[in-house]
């Protein structure tokens, strides 16, 4: 089965060498290009990509607002944003998760992570490196939702083991170190978080991580100064 690609980037020159990559790997395709947020948006509801793999930083419409556009289309449920960031850790990142993105890079990534990230997200997993994750909530501490979401409400839904499991999401644990950790299959903790997501409403990992925090589930200690 080929993960059909959206590219969504203003320099052309990104947009070539990505496409030349993908279109290499004999499971991948691009379907389309796009320079600005609009463009991404009539490209994804034109093409229905599997992966849009989205910068920022366009002319016009940005990435967040295209992202935005993107994921709140029950008719593109089946999409996902890989946000593409000139560093790792990137001033709209958060905002850019909270609007449905599944996870980022950075553009200096190498060419087999880039190829490993396209089929993590498009398999339904959030793409966060420990890094990553650290800078989501140093963003998420320094500019809490001006909407928080109430804990009792939003977590009465899960069990005590799914809680759990939650927690250990938003500490940046992938599914065999949850399993490692509670002593438990990879297959049982991959049940347990994707039970989560679906009570919680969430598109993917990147969203029950950001779920987390804002319900004060987990917290972390501000970053040094």
């Amino acid at each position: 089965m080929t993960i059909r690609v959206v590219l969504a980037d203003d320099q052309t020159l990104i947009r070539a060498g990505f496409r030349v990559l993908i279109d290499s790997a004999p499971d991948l395709t691009v379907v389309g290009e796009a320079a600005t947020g609009f463009e991404a948006v009539e490209q994804v509801r034109r093409t229905g990509p599997d992966v849009v793999l989205m910068d920022i930083r366009m002319p016009g419409m940005d990435g967040l607002h295209a992202t935005r556009e993107i994921t709140a289309d029950e008719r593109l449920a089946g999409t996902r944003v890989l946000i593409l960031t000139t560093f790792e850790v990137d001033e709209y990142v958060f905002q850019a998760l909270r609007a449905g993105a599944s996870g980022f890079l950075g553009k200096g990534v190498e060419p087999a992570e880039l190829l490993a990230a396209i089929r993590t997200v498009a398999a339904g997993d959030a793409l966060l490196s420990p890094r990553a994750l650290r800078g989501l909530i140093a963003r998420f501490l320094a500019e809490p939702d001006p909407e928080p979401r109430t804990a009792p409400a939003e977590l009465a839904v899960l069990t005590d083991r799914e809680r759990e499991v939650l927690s250990l999401v938003a500490a940046g644990l992938s599914n065999e170190q949850i399993a490692q950790r509670l002593v438990v299959s990879p297959l049982t903790a991959k049940t347990h978080v994707n039970r989560a997501m679906a009570k919680l409403g969430a598109r993917d990992r990147a969203q029950l991580v950001v779920i987390a925090y804002q319900t004060g589930l987990v917290r972390a200690d501000p970053p040094a100064r």
